[in-house]
């Protein structure tokens, strides 16, 4: 017999499952946004993030992909909370949401609102599956270290 879930965790999943039946922010932008690719090859999950950077700042980002219900919620959740946000913002929120995913980070940044990301935090406990979480994220610091590198 299973253990029922308790009532965080049926609003996680359902909070995972609402993201990846309904992705916001999917689609592409033109160019002249940048385009990033990530792919994982131990489950063949992935994504593409599109930035559309403006002020040092995520005018816009779109995803695609495909993969699993973790790796495509995570990437819409990853753009609602990113959108319009400072690149210094990104990185912080970046860096506390591996930190939530237990790859730990030199510095934890605190006071960081995760948003539905918290939702995620049960994956940590499926050590495999943290890859998935965190793939639209690796993309994401991809993506803005070649804009960063491409306007210097």
């Amino acid at each position: 017999m299973e253990p029922a879930m308790d009532g965080l965790d049926e609003l996680y999943m359902e909070i995972i499952l609402d993201h990846y039946r309904d992705p916001r922010n999917r689609g592409e932008l033109a160019p002249p946004a940048h385009m990033a690719e990530g792919f994982n090859p131990m489950c063949g999950d992935e994504i593409k993030v599109f930035l559309d950077i403006e002020n040092n700042a995520v005018k816009k980002i779109r995803i695609g992909g495909q993969g699993c219900s973790i790796s495509q919620a995570s990437a819409s959740m990853m753009t609602t909370l990113i959108e319009g946000k400072s690149i210094k913002e990104v990185h912080q929120i970046s860096k506390a949401f591996k930190y939530m995913m237990a790859i730990h980070e030199e510095d934890v940044v605190e006071d960081v609102d995760l948003g539905d990301l918290e939702a995620l935090q049960g994956v940590v406990k499926f050590p495999l599956r943290i890859k998935c979480a965190i793939l639209s994220w690796h993309t994401l610091e991809q993506g803005l270290k070649e804009i960063a590198a491409s306007t210097q």
